[in-house]
């Protein structure tokens, strides 16, 4: 696979009408300027300054409503159709962006709460500790969704519970990343983020593209997950520093690292119950509980004979009358 990766020292905007031709891209993920001083963040975080990359560029909050529409328009553009974009952006001018989404043929997949490890201290209200992914896609087109690119339907915690159901809810607990000593920007997005948004919503060989490269963390997954890559950045110190890295990462040296899933889907999943099947499944299940196997394992190795979900065997069980393991419902169906 010959792999592409193109990035730019300029306005996002600019850059993706001279660059980028329509419906030439996958997937977009990007973390825009907030417009709230973000230069002054340091004040907030106690964070030392020496080792933050000088030159960030704010956005006026009087200008974000029309810098939010001008570069989601050139976003829509540039995705083909069927392509997503994720938006990472605080709830301060969350409105602006939603605004400008409204305006384009993108539409909403799903609002993610991505909510992490730190927040900046307050007094006098409830600290904030959340920023907003906002999942929209572009009509016309299939859309990617790797449901099983990181879990199997089967997996299960140590308490039994899907991993998988758990990796798709909208809710995200991902810790920021610590760079002491490192040279970073003023904000980037943890590595464990990226990874799991380019899992799930793009194949190896796609392109990928950062509209604000920042510290490239996107390009710089994207490339490890064995991706192509393309972004712009208009801070020059920030993409001469970070531009020399990107380059140092080799292709799908990521792959064999990340969590990686397969379909292990019930091969009868779906499939109708035949009356004969009915009657073995209720035989195996008081012969497995009077061999003392607990409720759990019982189920797991109905799930293996009969090929079929632990859902799908436990509301068989019920519509006989076998109403023991009731609470089987809850500790297995999350």
């Amino acid at each position: 696979m010959n792999l592409a990766y193109h990035f730019y020292n300029e306005d996002c905007v600019a850059g993706a009408r001279a660059y980028l031709d329509d419906n030439s891209v996958d997937l977009i993920i990007t973390d825009p300027p907030f417009a709230i001083e973000g230069d002054k963040l340091h004040k907030h975080y106690n964070r030392k300054e020496v080792f933050v990359i000088k030159g960030y560029i704010e956005i006026p909050k009087e200008e974000y409503a029309v810098f939010s529409r001008e570069w989601i328009h050139e976003a829509e553009r540039v995705l083909r159709p069927g392509g997503s974009m994720a938006i990472v952006s605080g709830y301060t001018n969350l409105l602006d962006i939603l605004n400008a989404l409204r305006e384009t043929c993108l539409r909403e997949v799903n609002h993610i709460i991505w909510k992490y490890n730190f927040g900046v201290s307050t007094k006098s209200k409830f600290v904030s500790s959340h920023y907003h992914i906002l999942f929209y896609t572009k009509p016309g087109g299939k859309r990617t969704f790797n449901t099983f690119s990181r879990y199997g339907s089967q997996e299960k915690s140590e308490n039994n519970r899907s991993l998988l159901y758990r990796d798709l809810e909208d809710v995200w607990i991902i810790n920021r990343e610590y760079k002491p000593g490192e040279k970073k920007n003023k904000n980037e997005l943890p590595s464990e983020l990226l990874v799991k948004l380019i899992q799930y919503l793009s194949n190896p060989g796609d392109v990928v593209c950062d509209f604000f490269l920042g510290g490239f963390s996107t390009a710089k997954v994207a490339k490890a997950l064995g991706r192509c890559a393309v972004g712009f950045e208009l801070n020059a110190h920030s993409f001469n520093h970070h531009f020399s890295e990107v380059t140092e990462i080799e292709e799908n040296e990521w792959i064999d690292k990340v969590k990686n899933g397969v379909d292990d889907t019930p091969a009868k999943a779906g499939a109708p119950w035949s009356e004969e099947d009915l009657e073995r499944l209720r035989t195996r299940f008081h012969e497995l509980r009077r061999s003392g196997l607990t409720k759990n394992k019982t189920i797991v190795i109905l799930c293996k004979e009969f090929e079929r979900g632990s859902w799908s065997i436990i509301k068989r069980l019920e519509a006989m009358g076998i109403k023991e393991d009731q609470d089987l419902i809850l500790s297995l169906m999350h």
